[in-house]
């Protein structure tokens, strides 16, 4: 499956739309329903796709539920294979090469008004350096013609490039945009160990495709994804600039500061190609920043009670707020399931934990459960002084926040009729 196969049934605007904010406004006014926009004023030929990998689009393409899907991604985790490389011309990627590269050819969106200018929040980084391969996600902000300034959280990434500083050297990447989803979930995903994600997604594409991963090898030696919409050759430099400020996943505005200069030296798409824009702090985003850690949490859980779903929220930014769904066979397992998440995720905030009939991504049903079956001085546990998320303003100074679990079981001893509805 490629990025192509997302877009069957999508809202598809004709008319001519700017990257100048006119995206976001279009997306606004139709409530952020998958959109594909034909006609970008300042990118004849390009076309954006917005508001496309969310939990419920991708789940119907491939034919499974968003549990069945948790328990795969958490099984290709552990299963690793190697993709297939085939010569870089079968590629559809390679199809078009820029004759004089330039980034403002490419309909990279400056969302809110309150941005730096215009980003990219959908491609994903591969770098390889070290002996080691990292694929991920890091925001651009266009700089000009031929570079951006990405921002690298202290991840997988940055310890590459503080490695690559010291040494004094510079890392050559990749720049992918619109790459085949499982890739893009992997690339999202993170591991307490080094662990490749390409090899990850190639798991993945075995499991859910029934056929090897194939990539290519460009001219500076980055292997990438055969079937994305764009490929670019770049080079993570020893260089920073301001980046910033910037719209981040809990809709405040995240700082400016030094980050790295990234420059490009190609840029290859499809024809006709469709860029992935994901909106900062809506749906889409929230898909890519919960949905790979819910193998994660779900894994913690299971080693305590049987866990049979997880849902990161919508409330929490994918982020901060989960609702997990359990089995419990003794009144203790909800107080245990609830230690064993915040285990699992040590940014998250807040866990609720729900039986098998509440649907974990309904907020009412959620909210049903906590007010039929929950009492807040027996149910709660209430946790200080603990590690927060960069992205929670409300952390402290040193950056430390408290944590709540909220237990909305049913004890299995007691008597089930009183608490199910009839609705």
């Amino acid at each position: 499956m490629g990025f192509r196969d997302l877009l069957d049934g999508v809202i598809e605007v004709n008319e001519s739309v700017s990257v100048f904010q006119e995206m976001f406004e279009y997306s606004e006014s139709k409530n952020h329903e998958a959109i594909i926009f034909n006609n970008i004023t300042e990118c004849p030929n390009h076309r954006a796709s917005l508001n496309i990998l969310t939990r419920e689009r991708i789940c119907e393409t491939l034919g499974i539920s968003p549990g069945e899907l948790i328990d795969i991604l958490s099984w290709a985790m552990k299963n690793p294979s190697e993709p297939k490389l085939i010569e870089k011309e079968l590629s559809p990627a390679m199809e078009n090469t820029q004759r004089e590269l330039d980034l403002n050819k490419i309909p990279i969106p400056w969302h809110y008004k309150e941005d730096g200018g215009r980003y990219q929040s959908a491609s994903i980084i591969v770098a390889e350096y070290d002996n080691q391969r990292n694929i991920s996600f890091h925001r651009q902000l266009l700089r000009d013609n031929t570079s951006t300034v990405s921002r690298f959280v202290p991840r997988h990434l940055r310890s590459m490039t503080d490695k690559a500083w010291q040494d004094k050297e510079e890392i050559p990447i990749a720049v992918v945009n619109g790459a085949d989803p499982l890739v893009l979930l992997s690339g999202a995903m993170s591991f307490s160990e080094p662990l490749d994600e390409m090899s990850v997604a190639a798991s993945l594409h075995e499991k859910l495709y029934g056929r090897p991963l194939e990539v290519i090898r460009l001219d500076n030696g980055i292997i990438v994804p055969s079937e994305s919409e764009y490929v670019m050759e770049a080079s993570i430099t020893m260089e920073t600039d301001d980046e910033g400020p910037y719209v981040d996943i809990t809709g405040t505005v995240d700082d400016i500061r030094q980050e790295p200069v990234i420059r490009y030296s190609a840029v290859h798409h499809r024809n006709s190609p469709v860029f992935h824009a994901i909106i900062p702090a809506q749906k889409e985003h929230y898909t890519l920043m919960g949905m790979p850690r819910a193998p994660t949490i779900k894994t913690a859980v299971s080693e305590v009670v049987e866990c049979t779903d997880v849902y990161l929220t919508e409330g929490g930014c994918g982020w901060l707020s989960s609702v997990v769904q359990i089995v419990p066979k003794t009144k203790e397992d909800g107080m245990k399931a609830i230690h064993a998440a915040l285990d699992g995720h040590k940014s998250m905030k807040q866990v609720i934990v729900v039986d098998k009939d509440i649907d974990v991504s309904n907020s009412s049903r959620v909210e049903w459960a906590l007010m039929t079956r929950w009492q807040p001085d027996k149910d709660t546990i209430i946790l200080s002084n603990q590690k927060g998320s960069s992205l929670d303003p409300s952390r402290s100074v040193s950056g430390e926040t408290s944590k709540i679990g909220m237990d909305a079981t049913i004890d299995p001893s007691m008597d089930r009729s009183p608490y199910e509805s009839v609705l």
